[in-house]
């Protein structure tokens, strides 16, 4: 089949694609890359792959489209599924014939309810969709496909057994000649990787537990499922082949750190090919690793911090000491390796005195830059059961996590906490993060050492200063 696979236009400069940890406007420009529709992409020989969002594409653009396919799959998330409906039902429009597949977390934990909204939907992905899109896109009878959820010929929605899960990583395909066929990627930014930078998975599922986290609990698992090391590192010789000005490659792994072995095989390699590279990482990697890591071209790791409180850190199921993320910190800060920092306001257990605790811990240890978010109990989380179960969300329809504008709102409620204090929390550990001498004469020298900074800098500097602005008066 002529074979599509979307992300649809959404929210003016939303990340929701199919590769973001949240979905959300963030407070300067940034897109991942659509990597969980890329690896299907990938086994679809002549499919297409349209990244609406960072391609500045509206609706007008995507659905002429229509006529040119016979299936499309568009990725949907909880905050964008309402507008992607309407992608659908446009494209459905354009082409009665259209066979129309959503996935993406959201379906896969309520593929019935999804399916009930409109029936410009056709079918539903489950779970790991890659090998279930392929038996789709090969024009095989959907009652026969593991892993699908559809609308028969009366209406009515049918449930296919599960798909099994992937053991065998190796069978995916690289996902880089899709990169380089459908995408520029110049077109994706984060602030902390260099520009312009290509992202992968090496693996899927993570060993955490954290109450909060998405695609563990609805698509990749709990247990870390990888590909050998030796595909790794050609892929990652393809990428360097194939985008000769990428500057950074990033492993966009839930905790690539989770087999320090592996990671520290697979930095070896990296550091014979030449590249410079970043990863996610629990902050509590041994400093042995982290060194083999850094000789061998590791530049930064992202960091999930979530809170300096450690009955917060029980609460979520982090499996993190305060003690032993700050030790982490101090290694890496000697070692020479850069750390953004990520943390979550709002969490179960979370007070006032919660949050200056947080602040403190932040500033402490002192990562280069930040990203402060709110809890989002998406659907299908340990966090949205507790949320649901508690009394925490004001809306009985359930979460509201963005705005209208596509900005993440404080969706959970405390009866000693409200979500507008929260949220009001989220300016507050910025400005006392960023604007603070220390800081300040770090990242100019920063823009000293590095002129090609500077520009970037500054222009995310007035990036950051008017999305505070706007949320102040919006608030």
């Amino acid at each position: 089949m002529r074979t599509l696979f979307l992300n649809p236009p959404s929210y003016a400069g939303f990340d929701g694609g199919a590769g973001a940890r949240y979905q959300a406007k963030r407070e300067i420009r940034s897109y991942w890359y659509p990597t969980w529709l890329a690896q299907p992409a990938a086994l679809v020989p002549d499919s297409r792959l349209v990244d609406a969002p960072p391609a500045g594409q509206t609706l007008a653009d995507v659905v002429p489209l229509a006529a040119e396919h016979d299936l499309v799959v568009l990725y949907t998330s909880s905050p964008t599924f309402a507008g992607d409906v309407k992608v659908a039902e446009a494209m459905k429009e354009a082409n009665q014939s259209l066979l129309i597949g959503f996935a993406g977390p959201t379906v896969a934990v309520r593929p019935e309810e999804s399916l009930q909204v409109s029936s410009a939907i056709d079918f539903v992905a489950r779970e790991e969709f890659d090998l279930t899109l392929k038996e789709v896109a090969e024009g095989r009878p959907l009652a026969g496909l593991d892993g699908l959820s559809y609308r028969d010929e009366q209406g009515r929605v049918v449930h296919n057994a599960d798909r099994a899960t992937l053991e065998d990583m190796d069978q995916l395909p690289p996902v880089m000649p899709v990169y380089k066929r459908d995408l520029r990627i110049e077109d994706y930014y984060i602030g902390y990787l260099q520009h312009p930078y290509v992202s992968l998975y090496t693996g899927r599922g993570c060993r955490s537990r954290c109450t909060f986290c998405l695609w563990p609990q609805t698509v990749g698992g709990h247990r870390y499922r990888t590909r050998s090391v030796g595909a790794v590192l050609d892929e990652a010789a393809m990428a360097k082949d194939l985008f000769p000005q990428m500057k950074e490659l990033f492993f966009d792994d839930d905790t690539f750190t989770d087999d320090r072995q592996r990671a520290q095989e697979i930095a070896k390699g990296l550091g014979r090919l030449g590249l410079t590279w970043s990863c996610n990482a629990k902050a509590n990697v041994p400093r042995e690793t982290l060194q083999v890591m850094r000789d061998n071209g590791l530049r930064l790791l992202l960091v999930g911090y979530e809170t300096g409180d450690q009955q917060i850190l029980i609460n979520i199921k982090k499996g993190l000491r305060v003690e032993r993320a700050k030790q982490f910190a101090k290694d890496c800060r000697d070692l020479g390796i850069t750390i953004h920092g990520t943390f979550i306001l709002g969490l179960p257990g979370e007070t006032k005195e919660t949050i200056q605790e947080t602040i403190k811990f932040a500033r402490e240890v002192n990562p280069h830059t930040i990203q402060v978010s709110v809890a989002a109990p998406y659907p299908g989380t340990e966090l949205y059961r507790q949320a649901t179960e508690n009394g925490w969300l004001p809306d009985d329809e359930g979460a509201t996590l963005v705005s209208q504008s596509g900005t993440q709102l404080a969706a959970l409620d405390y009866p000693h906490l409200g979500h507008t204090e929260i949220l009001d929390s989220v300016d507050d550990f910025y400005k006392r993060f960023y604007f603070r001498a220390p800081k300040i004469a770090e990242m100019t020298a920063e823009m000293l050492r590095h002129p090609s900074m500077a520009t970037r800098r500054l222009r995310e500097g007035t990036e950051f200063l008017q999305f505070l602005g706007t949320r102040s008066r919006t608030a």
